[in-house]
């Protein structure tokens, strides 16, 4: 009796693992299909830019200076129209949009062309909340090349047509870190997908065909 309840138990945890594997490997393979070159990708209404971590002095870690980059060549090329800066401004003390927006207007974009939305804790709140609060029904999302199979894969099943373009401008250092914790994010994306998750904050919408300045704080 003991014997059987033990490989029952192992076959069922063999079965959750494997579906595990196959989840994470379709979210690869599904966002993978839609990324292209900045000269390859069609035109969308805006640049999506998620998050990442800022310094105390406003400074843009090296991933996110470049994603904001490739995002300011992609509209001065009339690749996008608006830019939508994602990130984590939950806390007074801590803000990544406002820097953002600060850095793609040193760079010669227009503030009423650029969007914050300072609820974007998350890939899925980000996409979920493009899609919703900022009604974008087309996009291009901007990030590393390791990120943008799983923002690619969210943003489509959310009902966003996103296709991706990498903003690897740099070697990273802990970039294999990176690509390994895309494995369980992969899983957690699936999984948020398919079960019709909601973001953190909602709102009232404010459309991206608008001005991005409705979206600016003062700071």
């Amino acid at each position: 009796m003991f014997t059987n309840k033990k490989t029952i138990f192992l076959l069922l945890l063999l079965a959750l693992i494997m579906g595990a594997l196959a989840a994470e490997r379709f979210v690869k393979i599904k966002g993978g299909k839609y990324i292209a070159g900045p000269r390859e990708v069609p035109a969308a209404q805006a640049a999506i830019v998620p998050g990442a971590f800022v310094f105390s002095n406003g400074q843009l870690c090296e991933m996110l200076a470049d994603r904001v980059e490739t995002a300011v060549d992609l509209y001065k090329n009339n690749k996008v129209k608006k830019i939508i800066m994602s990130g984590d401004h939950g806390q007074k003390d801590y803000d990544e949009v406002n820097n953002m927006r600060k850095y793609a207007e040193e760079l010669g974009v227009p503030s009423a062309d650029i969007f914050m939305d300072h609820a974007g804790f998350s890939t899925y709140d980000s996409m979920y909340r493009a899609k919703e609060i900022f009604q974008v029904e087309n996009a291009v999302i901007v990030t590393q090349a390791y990120h943008l199979p799983r923002a690619v894969y969210t943003a489509r099943s959310l009902g966003l047509a996103a296709v991706g373009v990498a903003a690897d401008r740099h070697t990273y250092y802990g970039a294999e870190y990176y690509s390994l914790r895309e494995i369980p994010a992969r899983l957690k994306a699936f999984w948020q997908v398919n079960t019709h998750a909601k973001p953190v904050f909602l709102g009232d919408a404010i459309p991206v065909s608008g001005d991005g300045r409705a979206t600016h704080d003062g700071n």
